[in-house]
């Protein structure tokens, strides 16, 4: 007699009926006299074995009932329909064989500080909401490899060593490097820039870190960034590719994850909205108004903080763009408006539900005297920009860009309540560790 085939259980739909074998750990259990119900996890879904003592041998039979929380095993059994539970589908269990034991796990079925979580986050992603979360971040980056390559894009990879800030900001981590000082970096767009000049259309996707001593819901100080850069490109073409890129993002998500949706109880309902274009636009001098008639204390020129984008955000049901900042609270880099010089060709997309921007880009400035005479304003040092304005030095061309924040990304699809949860380990202003 054959082996039965060893499986996942995310595929047990296609094995109803038939006798499998699966590598699992045991989440939880509970008995009710002569049947054990084992809730396994093998790093696919989570579903429910069951085990009969009449139908299994003495030792296995003891097997259900003596192991612990975390306990690594392989059972074999026959996959059943499930209809009352989320994934739909449980396996009878014939037989278990023990791999690994567990004893005093940390995380129980009870509920625990988000403090102890995050010390022992090492062990908390086997849990189901981290499972989901970690699924659907997965679903993003593959969507955005599909989504770029198809609209021609190549990736490129900037360095995560700089000698200077991209955008000007002193919130650098320092490094000693080697007889020199240098940084982490914050941003590879300068370097995306290059890129296009080279290839383009470009895309960078990867850490980058921000020293800013923030405690808020929706910072880290190390964070993944998908910055594209796109040659002979204004800002129209650069939000259409934004608007586009977030619906097929979501979409994805949508036919790719619905077990895991289910798991974080995220409405698919709602998340269908924002896969619908275009978006909806604003100027800055409406969002201003906004907020200004809604009772907001905002004077034109202030940058907008969470309450001021939740605000903004829920008189939409999509994802807005806010146009047209003023050149105080943006970056050097900026384009200025042709028909006004207090503010630069630049948009924010705000997210829904209170989530606030998860994308800024702008069209870059290409004139080679304009950015020149930016740098020195902005206080900047030319030998550290020199390399910077040789794009604009050799055949400059329109060309936009904008960058995506991932987790603050993730933490609007799956309806988080902390950017700290999108990332698998989170580093932040009082977290190191694990």
């Amino acid at each position: 007699m054959s082996e039965p085939e060893h499986i996942s259980i995310i595929d047990s739909p296609k094995h109803v009926g038939e006798t499998v074998r699966i590598g699992a750990w045991l989440t939880d259990k509970r008995s009710s006299g002569k049947i054990s119900f084992l809730q396994l996890r093998d790093g696919t879904a989570f579903f429910q074995g069951v085990v009969v003592k009449n139908a299994v041998t003495e030792e296995v039979w003891n097997l259900a009932k003596e192991m612990h929380q975390e306990a690594s095993f392989w059972v074999t059994g026959e996959i059943h329909e499930d209809k009352r539970s989320h994934f739909g589908y449980e396996i009878e269990i014939s037989n278990i064989e023990m791999v690994g034991e567990s004893e005093g796990y940390p995380i129980t079925p009870k509920e625990h500080g988000i403090d102890f979580l995050l010390d022992h986050r090492h062990l908390w992603l086997r849990s189901r909401k981290p499972f989901a979360i970690m699924h659907i971040r997965n679903e993003m980056i593959r969507a955005t490899y599909e989504f770029f390559n198809k609209e021609g894009f190549i990736k490129m990879d900037p360095p995560e060593i700089t000698n200077s800030a991209p955008e000007g900001t002193t919130e650098l981590f320092h490094i000693d490097y080697f007889d020199t000082d240098a940084y982490l970096s914050q941003s590879g767009q300068l370097y995306m820039e290059a890129g296009a000049m080279a290839y383009g259309k470009v895309f960078s996707f990867g850490p980058t870190f921000r020293a800013e001593k923030s405690k808020t819901r929706r910072h880290l100080t190390e964070f993944w960034q998908m910055e594209p850069e796109m040659a002979f490109m204004h800002q129209e073409e650069s939000l259409q590719i934004q608007e586009r890129y977030i619906a097929y993002m979501v979409q994805c998500v949508l036919d790719k994850c619905a077990y895991d949706l289910k798991l974080l109880d995220r409405d698919p309902e709602i998340l269908k909205r924002y896969t619908k274009t275009p978006f909806p636009r604003i100027t800055y001098d409406k969002a201003i108004e906004m907020l200004q008639s809604a009772g907001y204390d905002t004077k034109w020129g202030a940058d907008f903080g969470s309450p001021e984008e939740t605000y903004i955000s829920d008189q939409f049901e999509q994802p807005v763009f806010v146009m047209n900042y003023p050149k105080a609270v943006k970056s050097f880099y900026m384009k200025s408006h042709p028909t006004r010089d207090d503010v630069y060709i630049c948009a924010d997309l705000l997210a829904p539900e209170g989530y606030g921007e998860i994308i800024g880009g702008s069209e870059r400035e290409d004139n080679y005297d304009v950015l020149k005479q930016s740098i020195l304003d902005h206080h900047l040092s030319l030998d550290d920009y020199g390399w910077y304005l040789d794009l604009r030095k050799y055949g400059s061309v329109p060309h936009s860009g904008f960058g995506m924040g991932l987790e603050r990304a993730i933490t609007w699809i799956c309806h988080l309540d902390h950017v700290r949860e999108a990332i698998p380990f989170p580093r932040m202003i009082n977290r190191l560790r694990p």
